[in-house]
């Protein structure tokens, strides 16, 4: 396909670059804004979008810097470049710019927000992270095997296998652990986990394993299947945040309150803390298999039920089951929702708009379905009133918001 010298504007959701040719928008990986880059079309069948690849950086940015992942540099031809560094060729300080730009034009565009709140916002650095440039946090990676066995992620965009002899973005203790050594024929995937007991090796559906997690002093079990944040600061960083997210002048412990995609219990384990008594809490989750851990990090700390369905369908039923009672009971409500990387969506809000909790602790690693999801809450009457983000994923364009919204009064 064609080639062309592209000048990159700003920086989109997704990690890759925004340019123009002949009025179109072009989307580039691995690329900064300020940028001149050769690049190759390579998508062109929608009449105003296309998307290429670069060749050359021809005017590089200040920020740029060498990959921290040679084989995801730009270098490599993009068919055989390992996917899961996006950001690994800016500065860390400068990632952190640009995600704070795009969480703010998402919460400005898409939720209607405007004002201090979203002026002063800003992608905080882990503590840690900065000495570190980034690397050696990720405790949970997942490897795909190629045909002869050999052990990669995917190519950007692609289920092609790339095998790769270096995981900069994975603990030391993965790095070191020999896994990238061995071949794996006839498995599809490896995930290797960096627990407290050590490394594992789970070999596509292998059987389940416990294993344990201590924030803060705190134990917590899980399976070696089930979710647990992957940076190994991240259970510590967002209990934190949420315990300054919370209205404590809204929580009340014998309201309604409920852990919507409450996982393992580590959220609701952090608002069970903030509360003067035992807490009353709901916990819903569709994974089956992490509601004994619930149960278990949860023992003591709460009156406790957990509900094992997806969490559009439970609020549903506890929309068609409201009585004078319950509504009293749920407009006194904290919510906790931790919805998956596509947001909370239309349905859900719908539901809790007829619900009413008195406030919404909202935690998001996606900032585009915070800003579409922060507008459907305006519209069903919820204003925000913090808002805290965290670079949870040093090199790549993910990050984490947390953000309370509280029911306005009419």
């Amino acid at each position: 396909m064609a080639t062309h010298e592209l000048d990159i504007t700003t920086m989109a959701h997704g990690g890759s670059g925004i340019g123009r040719v002949d009025g179109r928008v072009v989307f580039t990986p691995g690329v900064i804004p300020g940028e001149v880059v050769e690049v190759e079309i390579v998508e062109d069948s929608k009449k105003s979008l296309w998307r290429a690849q670069p060749l050359r950086v021809l005017s590089p940015s200040p920020h740029r810097i060498p990959h921290i992942w040679p084989e995801a540099d730009i270098d490599k031809p993009w068919a055989t470049r390992a996917g899961g560094a996006d950001y690994g060729h800016i500065e860390l300080s400068h990632q952190r710019t640009l995600k704070t730009d795009i969480l703010r034009d998402a919460l400005r565009r898409f939720g209607g927000l405007s004002g201090d709140l979203v002026d002063s916002l800003e992608v905080h650095g882990v503590p840690g992270d900065d000495e570190k440039a980034g690397l050696a946090w990720r405790t949970r990676v997942t490897l795909h095997a190629d045909p002869e066995g050999r052990l990669g992620p995917y190519a950007e965009k692609s289920h092609t296998v790339i095998p790769v002899t270096t995981l900069p973005l994975a603990t030391e203790n993965i790095q070191t652990c020999g896994v990238l050594d061995s071949r794996y024929a006839g498995a599809e995937s490896v995930r290797v986990v960096d627990a407290l007991s050590g490394v594992r090796l789970i070999i596509d559906n292998q059987k389940p394993q416990e294993l344990s997690e201590f924030v803060s002093g705190v134990e917590f079990r899980l399976s070696d299947q089930t979710f647990w944040q992957v940076h190994h600061q991240a259970p510590e960083v967002l209990q934190g945040a949420i315990k300054r997210a919370v209205r404590l002048d809204r929580l009340d412990p014998a309201a309604k309150n409920a852990d919507l995609y409450c996982g393992v219990g580590l959220l609701g384990a952090a608002l069970a803390e903030l509360a003067p008594s035992t807490l009353s809490l709901t916990g819903v989750e569709s994974d089956e298999n992490a509601l004994p851990y619930v149960m278990q990090n949860l023992d003591g700390r709460t009156d406790l039920t957990t509900v094992a369905d997806r969490v559009d369908r439970w609020l549903r039923r506890e929309v068609g089951g409201l009585s004078a009672t319950s509504a009293g009971e749920w407009a006194r409500a904290t919510v906790i929702l931790d919805p998956p990387r596509s947001g909370a969506k239309s349905d859900v809000i719908s539901s809790l708009e007829k619900l009413r909790p008195a406030q919404i602790v909202y935690v998001a690693c996606d900032p585009v379905a915070l800003g579409r999801d922060t507008g459907l809450l305006n519209q069903a009457g919820y204003d925000m009133v913090f808002v805290e983000a965290w670079d949870l994923f040093p090199h790549t364009h993910h990050m984490e918001t947390i953000a309370t919204f509280v029911r306005r009064e009419v």
